[in-house]
């Protein structure tokens, strides 16, 4: 078991990495908020393995809070988006 663990927060760790590379370079918003919704998602994930691995649902509660902050972050950058993207092109 503590291999899976293992190698499941090793390919988790090289994602958020290469995420964080995404939000350091990213050419646009759009583009980072996206990585940034990756690395919450990877953090889920991970408390999401701790919690299997030591067989506790302690961790529950915040793993909720973390996806639901996540989503409400993507869709609320998503209508910022939506409503400046417009008027960057001169459109109403």
């Amino acid at each position: 078991m503590s291999v899976v663990v293992g190698l499941c927060l090793g390919m988790l760790t090289v994602a958020a990495l290469l995420a964080l590379l995404r939000v350091a370079k990213g050419p646009t918003m759009l583009d980072r908020v996206v990585a940034l919704d990756v690395v919450v998602a990877v953090v889920v994930i991970a408390l999401c393995v701790e919690a299997a691995a030591n067989r506790h649902a302690t961790t529950l509660p915040v793993i909720v809070v973390l996806a639901l902050v996540g989503f409400v972050g993507a869709v609320s950058v998503a209508r910022y988006a939506a409503k400046e993207a417009p008027q960057e092109r001169g459109e109403r």
